[in-house]
């Protein structure tokens, strides 16, 4: 099968040799797994992540957001069956869905949102996970909840920001807030819902005075929280949650103590890598998604097309991803 790999890390996307295109056996379905037919894939920065700081000694496929049809299912799959359309955005420590055929376990999977074709369809996964992770289970917001309360989203138009804007402004009764620093993605996070756009290359407090708010009650971090970090502080109310998901060298967070402030983690892949009991609780997820999409309650966050799946298109999509340029989600689709 055609399967789209990195064999040495840390070389710029400009070389040709960053991504390369190869062939690999099919693989076989496991107890618990469904061999998907890829008809779509989405790029998430863990792709640039993965292929500029983990060293591999064989070919190592990226990729963590597919859509397809299921082929084949294992001797223990219960929830779904060959001929299933379905999306999803596996697990990291599992090869990954550049591939023409792709296993995953059946726990982590979703029925593809019937009105989406694909394309659009493969930007969803990954980052609807981490948002609905972040937003109910980190944060502990209940549905329609949140009365009175503010919502911060620092980086608001990137992959999860697109749907973390939209599921708090459909699903709770948040005032959110989302940042961005040019006018394409301001509109962008206006267009998806939320109350008020800041600039995040200005001060906060000085933003959030602009549009008549001293404080926030919650913060979702995605992107250069180290470099946020004091002011996200300072906006917090007292008793205030923060959540984030980047990757600071190094956070300090004894400042948070004064005001009695959380701090909470998402990483997706928690659950798969861990094969949690609460594991399936990413197939529930996926489908509540795909029903709120059909009935019109959310919208794709597909925000470019880079064509068929191959290195040459993967290297651009990389290269934007890197650029800090991207707005909503990069896909690809079809050998």
């Amino acid at each position: 099968m055609k399967a789209i790999a990195y064999t040495q890390h840390g070389l710029s996307i400009d070389d040709s040799r960053s991504l390369v295109d190869i062939e690999l056996p099919k693989p076989t379905p496991g107890p618990h797994d469904l061999l998907v037919e890829v008809q779509a894939v989405s790029v998430n920065p863990v792709d640039t992540k993965v292929r500029s700081g983990s060293p591999t000694d064989t070919p190592r496929v990226l990729g963590w957001d597919a859509v397809g049809i299921v082929r084949e299912v294992g001797s223990e799959v219960t929830l779904f069956q060959p001929g299933d359309d379905v999306y999803y955005a596996g697990s990291i420590t599992r090869p990954g869905t550049n591939s023409e055929f792709h296993l995953v376990d059946e726990r982590i999977v979703g029925r593809k949102p019937a009105s989406l074709g694909a394309a659009d369809a493969a930007a969803l996964p990954l980052t609807s996970i981490t948002a609905w992770e972040l937003l109910f289970d980190r944060l502990g917001i209940l549905e329609n909840g949140g009365k009175g309360e503010s919502l911060l989203i620092v980086g608001a138009a990137g992959g999860v920001g697109s749907i973390l804007t939209q599921l708090a402004r459909q699903l709770t009764q948040l005032t959110v807030i989302g940042t961005a620093s040019r006018p394409e993605t301001q509109e962008w996070i206006r267009a998806l819902g939320a109350h008020h756009v800041i600039d995040h290359s200005q001060p906060l407090t000085e933003e959030l005075a602009r549009i008549g708010l001293k404080e926030v009650s919650h913060v979702i971090s995605l992107t250069h929280t180290d470099s946020h970090f004091p002011h996200l502080i300072e906006v917090l109310r007292p008793q205030g949650r923060l959540a984030l998901i980047d990757d600071p060298d190094t956070l300090d967070v004894v400042p948070m103590k004064r005001k009695s402030l959380s701090l909470h983690w998402e990483l997706m892949f928690t659950r798969p890598m861990f094969e949690t009991s609460d594991m399936i609780r990413q197939h529930e997820l996926l489908n509540r998604v795909a029903e709120l999409i059909d009935q019109g309650v959310l919208r794709s966050t597909l925000g470019e097309h880079f064509g068929r799946i191959n290195a040459q298109n993967l290297r651009r999509a990389h290269a934007l991803i890197e650029s800090g340029k991207a707005k909503g989600k990069l896909v690809l689709e079809g050998f």
